[in-house]
C-alpha cells in the first residue's frame, strides 16, 4: 500500500518496455507504486512511439495485425507483472491491468471468452483483465469473478454503471466461493474538462464536478461491500496548469481504494501533495453543486452519457490505430 493506514494504493497508469525495465522498478522499490494499469491508448502511444518494439515486431511477420499486438502487449504485461510480483504475493496489489479488444464491448460471450483465454495465456496471477462497463460488460464481469479471474471494470461515470459492475462481481465472488480481487475504475478530470468553461461562465466552482460524482459513487460502492471490490480511481491527470499537478490524487484519497495516474503526476503527489483521507464528502455538498448545474440548464445525466461514448470510442479508436500500423 502507498498509505498502509489508509489502505490506499496507487498505481502507475504507464506502460512502456524501456520504462518497466528502469523507472518501474525505481517507484516499486521506493514504495512509490504498488501496480500498473495499461489500456489501448497506452499501448498505442507505446508501441508506435517507442524503438523497443522493433526486435520483437521483426519476428512476428507471418502474424494477423492483432497477434502481433497482442504477442507485444503480452511480453509486457508479463514482464510488468513478474516485477510485481513479490508485492502480490506479500497481500499488497502487485496487479497489472489489460484490457480485452474494445470492438467486444457489445458481445458479452466474446468479451468473457477473450478475457478468460488473456488471463490463460499471460499465465500470471496478479493480472486484472479489465472490461469496459456495459450492458455486455457486466455480463462478461460476473462470468470472469466467477472463475476467481481478477477484473477491473473501467470506464465508468454514473453510479448505476458502478452499482451494476459491483452486483456482478458480488455474484461473481459467491459463485466462485471465495474472494476475488475487483476495481471499479471511475473516471474522474474528465467530466471537469466537459463542464468546466460552461461553469465558469456561470458562476459555479470549477474543478469539482468530477470529484463529487467519484466520491458519490465511492460512498455507494462501500456500502455495498463487496467481498474483495474496491473503487479505483481513474483519469487523474491534470489538463488544467492552475491546478496542482496531483490535485485529483490528494482530493480522492479515500479508505480501501486505488488511484491510477500518469507517472508525473505520481511524483508530484508523493513530493507535495497531502496525504490525509479527503472522502468521505457530505452528501449535502455534493447535492448543493449538482443543484447548482442543474440551475444552469445543464442535464449532467446526458454528460456523463457522452463521456460514456466518446470514452469507448477512443479506446476503439487507439485500438484500430495500432493494427493498422501493424
Amino acid at each position: 500500500m502507498y498509505l498502509e493506514d489508509l489502505k490506499f494504493s496507487l498505481w502507475a497508469d504507464f506502460i512502456e518496455r524501456d520504462y518497466l525495465d528502469n523507472e518501474f522498478r525505481e517507484l516499486i522499490d521506493n514504495k512509490i507504486i504498488n501496480g500498473a494499469t495499461s489500456n489501448p491508448a497506452i499501448f498505442k502511444n507505446a508501441i508506435l512511439s517507442s524503438n523497443a518494439y522493433k526486435d520483437q515486431l521483426s519476428t512476428l511477420a507471418s502474424f494477423s495485425p492483432k497477434e502481433k499486438y497482442e504477442a507485444l502487449a503480452i511480453h509486457d504485461i508479463r514482464k510488468a507483472a513478474d516485477i510485481l510480483k513479490s508485492l502480490h504475493e506479500a497481500g499488497d496489489d502487485g496487479y497489472v491491468s489489460i484490457e480485452v479488444d474494445p470492438f467486444l464491448c457489445d458481445d458479452a460471450d466474446a468479451t468473457a471468452a477473450e478475457g478468460e483465454r488473456l488471463y490463460k495465456e499471460i499465465n500470471r496471477k496478479n493480472v486484472m483483465i479489465k472490461v469496459p462497463a456495459t450492458d455486455s460488460g457486466y455480463k462478461a464481469m460476473r462470468v470472469l469473478s466467477a472463475k476467481g479471474i481478477p477484473v477491473n471494470a473501467t470506464l465508468i461515470f454514473k453510479k448505476e454503471q458502478a452499482v451494476k459492475c459491483a452486483k456482478a462481481f458480488e455474484e461473481g465472488v459467491l459463485e466462485y466461493g471465495a474472494k476475488v480481487d475487483t476495481v471499479i475504475s471511475v473516471f474522474v478530470s474528465r467530466v471537469d474538462r466537459a463542464l468546466d468553461d460552461l461553469l465558469a461562465k456561470g458562476g459555479v466552482d470549477v474543478a469539482l464536478s468530477g470529484i463529487y460524482n467519484s466520491a458519490d459513487i465511492y460512498a455507494e460502492i462501500q456500502k455495498m461491500k463487496v467481498n474483495g471490490c474496491r473503487v479505483l480511481f481513474a483519469s487523474t491527470g491534470v489538463k488544467d496548469d492552475s491546478l496542482p499537478p496531483y490535485y485529483y490524487v490528494e482530493k480522492l484519497l479515500a479508505y480501501n481504494s486505488v488511484n491510477t495516474a500518469p507517472v508525473d503526476t505520481i511524483k508530484a503527489f508523493h513530493a507535495d501533495g497531502a496525504k490525509e483521507s479527503a472522502l468521505p464528502i457530505a452528501a449535502q455538498t455534493i447535492e448543493k453543486h449538482f443543484e447548482k448545474i442543474r440551475g444552469l440548464g445543464i442535464d449532467f445525466d446526458a454528460v456523463l452519457d457522452k463521456q460514456i461514448s466518446d470514452g469507448l470510442k477512443s479506446f476503439k479508436d487507439a485500438f484500430n490505430d495500432i493494427l493498422e500500423s501493424l
